[in-house]
């Protein structure tokens, strides 16, 4: 049941059940790992440090190690996230647990602005488990942001074909927008709302994603309200960032920079060291003004990934 609600991305519910599995076996790492996924969702980070230490009491293992390569990429120890990661793929029992522990290395890689490492990791991932969507997904972004774009464009369909996601449909659209070739972004757009709309009768959960479709390629309006909302539900970085993009783009400047902050500073749980966070926040501060501290957090940005 926890695994269910995170899957939907109802936090308070996963929260509800997690603790309760955690009552029924405490020796059992998976609990632990289940509620540290809902503590995550809610902002509570104490928590989920906490929580971490228990888990890898109960259990030392590969899968419990990509656990808390998490936890360490959003507390900003990226080595450490990067070397428990490689440790748990090389320990890995199946083919698939295999590949999506490559595919999350070389997400890291991509976030440390290290392409040709993400490469080889995705790389990794595609020869442990040839259908592993996700990691040509992540060749496409790769391929788009070194200029192989239309290798990039055949990755990304590649990854739609093997698996619908509509978090990888939106990149694509993004990419083809960036390419002048408005018609096929527009209905790459439309995918997004299907599989968005899809999921939701599914009873899962993708309003970052629709926030973000609406926010940059639709109606910004629209994207705060579908970001608020989901801030009641889960008030994490993931949805800070998301809400403050949005407001910024309806143009309520100054209460998206609140949300900036919440996503970046340290002192209110925004250690991740994130490009993208950044970047919104210098955006954000540039249309206030704010010359100096835009600069500032512009530069970081592409200091942390200079291929954003």
């Amino acid at each position: 049941m926890t695994a269910l609600a995170n899957t939907r991305r109802d936090f308070p519910a996963a929260l509800r059940w997690g603790e309760r599995a955690v009552e029924a076996s405490p020796g059992r790492w998976t609990s632990h790992a289940l509620l540290l996924d809902a503590y995550d969702g809610l902002g509570r980070y104490k928590a989920v440090r906490g929580t971490l230490e228990r888990l890898l009491d109960a259990d030392s293992g590969p899968a419990a190690q990509a656990w808390a390569a998490r936890v360490y990429w959003d507390q900003g120890r990226r080595e450490d996230a990067a070397a428990a990661l490689t440790d748990a793929a090389a320990a890995a029992g199946t083919p698939a647990e295999e590949a999506a522990l490559w595919v999350r290395a070389g997400e890291l890689a991509w976030e440390r602005g290290e392409p040709a490492e993400a490469s080889r990791y995705f790389t990794a991932a595609t020869r442990a488990d040839p259908g592993a969507a996700d990691a040509l997904a992540g060749h496409g972004r790769v391929l788009a942001a070194t200029g192989r774009t239309a290798e990039g464009v055949r990755a990304y369909r590649a990854a739609l074909t093997r698996r619908p996601s509509a978090r990888v449909a939106l990149e694509l659209g993004e990419l083809y927008e960036s390419l002048g070739r408005a018609g096929a972004a527009a209905k790459q757009y439309g995918v997004v709302r299907e599989l968005v709309r899809r999921s939701a009768a599914a009873g899962v959960n993708e309003a970052l994603v629709l926030g973000a479709l609406e926010a940059d390629h639709g109606d910004p309006a629209k994207a705060v309200r579908v970001l608020r909302a989901e801030w009641r539900r889960q008030p994490g970085l993931k949805v800070a960032d998301a809400l403050g993009w949005a407001l910024h783009r309806a143009g309520s400047h100054e209460e998206a920079l609140e949300y900036a902050r919440r996503a970046t500073d340290p002192a209110r749980g925004g250690e991740v060291r994130s490009a993208v966070y950044v970047h919104h926040r210098a955006e954000i501060e540039r249309a206030l003004g704010l010359t100096a501290s835009a600069r500032r957090h512009g530069e970081e940005a592409r200091r942390i990934n200079p291929y954003l």
